[in-house]
């Protein structure tokens, strides 16, 4: 047997075993595989910034909610333009947001702005809130030519139609055109490990991130997803600006825990992510991150605000959870192998089916890495209903 053969099935037999930190009870779990190690190698001699996550504020989330925000699944700029100026200055405690602004940004900054179009057209970073944040960098003083859009795949970015939907004059940029594509990734930065016998083990970071974009504004959207649990701020930052990331989770187990946690934390990526807003205009609580299917997407009208990825991800996550238990739908933390199925197109029908054992923990692991505060009691939680 080849090597990288025998450590792939050395690492699945390893799931039959009882789950140590098995939430559920009264069914058959699992326990899920120990990951192997994780090398991370940051850009050398880079400095850790003062607002490297968690922030400004750590533990701090401003949650803002408006019925007005989305109705029939139109976002409403007015509407979302108050909720971002109100969540800046509450986040900050300025009486003005263009000064809130000023406390993350200087018109020297090259300001990268990450967003989410996975799931477009379904579901992806609203144009209107990202505008809104090219609005508030623009009242700091930052030109329109020290802005940009980014993120991994050229292919959804262009599904999103944030070129047509966005100012002129803002360059927006897909790190990869085509599979195998590392002419947009620093090979001097990255994560290394070998998790299921693959035959490249890093994971490489966007140079428009270790050598372009001074700060980043990450827009995240609200959803559940079917190997993480959530995919929130963490995962945005790091699936979305590393490559080679599907390598961590082969059906049924994923390693996005501690992955995802591990790669947020390499510089410069953790210094330079110094603002979470996160879009729940549309939330997908099952079928995450790609469903179509609108029966699975509610129109809350959230916005999340902070300098805390793991706060503003915990708070999703009981969100999430929430809507989940409501509609009765399988627990994020289900480790009942019955409930795993091999097809995604029963996944995508039902959400009483997983495609993989889910690993919210990776929000935790992420907080014990330094990143933030994954204590929901140790969150300070700001609600505002604006309407």
């Amino acid at each position: 047997m080849e090597r990288r053969t025998f450590v792939a099935n050395t690492i699945l037999g390893s799931a039959s075993l009882f789950l140590e930190r098995a939430l559920g009870q009264g069914v058959e779990q699992v326990r899920l595989p120990s990951p192997p190690p994780i090398l991370r190698r940051g850009l050398p001699g880079y400095q850790q910034s003062p607002n490297a996550m968690p922030g400004l504020y750590p533990g701090r989330v401003v949650e803002l909610q408006d019925s007005r925000a989305i109705q029939d699944n139109h976002v409403s700029q007015p509407t979302v333009r108050r909720m971002i100026e109100q969540g800046m200055k509450e986040l900050t405690g300025e009486s003005s947001a263009h000064r809130a602004w000023e406390r993350f940004v200087t018109p020297d900054d090259i300001v990268g702005i990450k967003i989410n179009p996975s799931g477009a057209p379904a579901c992806c970073s609203s144009p209107e809130i990202v505008r809104e944040v090219i609005a508030g960098l623009k009242s700091a003083g930052v030109p329109d030519r020290n802005i940009l859009i980014y993120d991994r795949y050229s292919d959804e970015v262009q599904l999103g139609s944030y070129h047509v939907l966005l100012p002129v004059g803002i360059r927006i940029d897909g790190i990869e055109n085509r599979a195998f594509d590392l002419s947009g990734y620093d090979l001097n930065v990255y994560c290394q490990a070998c998790f299921f016998g693959e035959w490249e083990t890093r994971s490489y970071l966007a140079r428009v991130v270790s050598q372009t974009v001074t700060k980043i504004v990450n827009i995240p959207t609200m959803k559940d997803h079917s190997a993480v649990g959530v995919t929130g701020c963490l995962k945005n930052l790091g699936y979305g600006s590393f490559n080679n990331v599907a390598r961590s989770h082969q059906a049924p187990i994923t390693f996005t825990d501690p992955l995802i946690g591990m790669m947020c934390s390499v510089e410069p990526l953790r210094s330079k992510a110094v603002l979470h807003i996160m879009d729940g205009m549309r939330q997908v609580w099952h079928g995450g991150p790609l469903t179509q299917v609108q029966s699975f997407i509610a129109q809350p009208g959230i916005l999340l605000v902070g300098t805390d990825p793991v706060a503003v991800d915990t708070i999703e996550l009981d969100t999430i959870t929430k809507k989940r238990d409501l509609e009765g739908a399988l627990s994020l933390w289900d480790r009942n192998p019955a409930n795993i199925t091999s097809d995604n197109r029963e996944f995508y029908r039902n959400s009483h089916k997983n495609l993989f054992f889910r690993q919210p923990a990776h929000i935790e692991q992420a907080g014990q890495l330094g990143l933030g505060v994954w204590d929901v009691k140790k969150i300070d939680r700001r609600t505002i209903k604006l309407g």
